[in-house]
């Protein structure tokens, strides 16, 4: 879970959610030029407050001292409609959406906490896009293959929550240590699923230095992961200042069975979820879009969290979330490959750098392990490791955010 996901009272991140009937080549969408953004550190410029309906690029530049986000946020002011995550100072991304006509709003969120700065209203005027073209059936049979991806990753959660849950309360600690990253890497490779879900990530996946940075009880694995690895009485905490033990104690009986129950039915809310109409409703709103933008928001999870070692602070296990998360990102990204393929010269030289960035990205983190036969312990991570995993992960990020604006083409 990357830190400080909620936008005001409730948090809704997705697949990069984005309010479209279907996809159309960019031609046939009356697309606007670039809409440029400058986010500071008290602000969140953008170049106009309306545009027409269709492909519209949002080209973000972090002028601020501290990373940043941009999100494009529906009506009700919660559900994104699409986001550019973890922008360095002095860096610049770019955001692209199919946008329905509708009321929106923009916001910045520098430090990647709270409500956000410069939220303002924003307009999409003109005709509703609507779903045709010759490979319409083709990126429908894409959609439907990420959800029954979604469905089999949360129907193999659940029960190995189950069992994790009976270890934990039985008191069976090593049993369950062993279980955690293992159970784990379901949930990370469709953690966005969650995120779209208000709050029922930060229920699920929170650290504790985010639950206190939004002032919300703290549940979930990483509570549950608190208890199996007791910190030492001199460690601190993820954010390197408040003292592990402060306003904490190692759950009783009593409490190891409250924080195991609330996971089971928090686990169990989202398979719900996965095996609605809503679910569905969502995924065939995103489209092909939303299997790309899915890809690049499943990287972000890893540049934000996991490469820092700040996800599980207390077990190590950061890589098995890691190896998860880029797992998660190439099953959405396959299954927008073809369409960014068929897109000339152009769309095929992309998908080859896409290729080789999961290719050396992969093969660096089979040097530590896997996630059959588990992995080294963060701590084992020399600096050039961890720079190494920057490095490539910074490599594919790149060519990835241009994939959007390619399957759109």
């Amino acid at each position: 879970m990357t830190p400080a996901r909620i936008l005001g009272t409730v948090g809704v991140v997705g697949l990069s959610i984005v309010v479209l009937a279907g996809c159309v080549a960019k031609s046939e969408v009356a697309a606007s030029d670039a809409l440029t953004v400058t986010a500071t550190d008290t602000g969140c410029e953008v170049s106009a407050a309306t545009a027409a309906s269709g492909s519209l690029a949002f080209d973000v530049t972090n002028a601020g001292s501290d990373v940043t986000e941009f999100y494009l946020l529906a009506e009700d002011g919660l559900r994104i409609v699409g986001e550019a995550e973890n922008i360095a100072p002095g860096a610049s991304r770019t955001l692209t959406v199919v946008a329905q006509p509708g009321e929106y709003f923009t916001v910045c969120k520098p430090g990647l906490i709270g409500e956000g700065v410069g939220r303002s209203a924003f307009t999409v005027s003109g005709d509703a896009v609507a779903i045709d073209g010759p490979d319409a059936e083709q990126k429908q049979q894409a959609v439907d293959l990420y959800a029954a991806f979604v469905e089999d990753q949360v129907s193999q959660l659940v029960p190995a929550v189950a069992a994790f849950v009976a270890d934990y309360e039985a008191g069976s600690d090593d049993a369950a240590r062993a279980a955690f990253p293992q159970v784990r890497a379901y949930y990370e490779r469709i953690e966005p699923i969650a995120e779209a879900l208000g709050d029922l990530d930060p229920r699920i996946d929170y650290r504790e230095v985010d639950a206190v940075a939004e002032s919300l009880d703290w549940t979930g694995f990483h509570r549950i992961e608190k208890d199996l690895w007791v910190p030492a009485q001199d460690a601190l905490n993820a954010d390197g200042e408040t003292p592990a033990w402060h306003d904490w104690a190692p759950s009783t009986p009593q409490g190891r069975a409250a924080f195991g129950g609330a996971l089971l039915a928090d686990v169990s809310e989202l398979n719900d979820y996965v095996r609605s109409d809503d679910f569905r409703e969502a995924l065939e709103a995103q489209g092909i879009v939303g299997l790309s933008n899915g890809a690049i928001a499943l990287l972000d999870e890893v540049a934000m969290g996991k490469i820092s070692g700040e996800e599980d602070w207390w077990s190590g296990t950061d890589l098995w979330d890691f190896a998860a998360n880029v797992e998660g990102s190439k099953m959405a990204f396959s299954l927008a490959r073809d369409f960014a393929a068929s897109k000339g010269d152009e769309g095929a030289a992309l998908v080859e750098e896409i290729d080789a960035g999961y290719a050396a990205l992969e093969a660096s983190l089979a040097a530590h392990g896997s996630l059959v036969d588990g992995f080294a312990p963060y701590s084992s991570l020399t600096e050039d490791d961890k720079r190494e995993f920057t490095d490539l992960i910074n490599a594919l990020a790149e060519p990835l955010s241009r994939l959007t604006v390619t399957v759109l083409e």
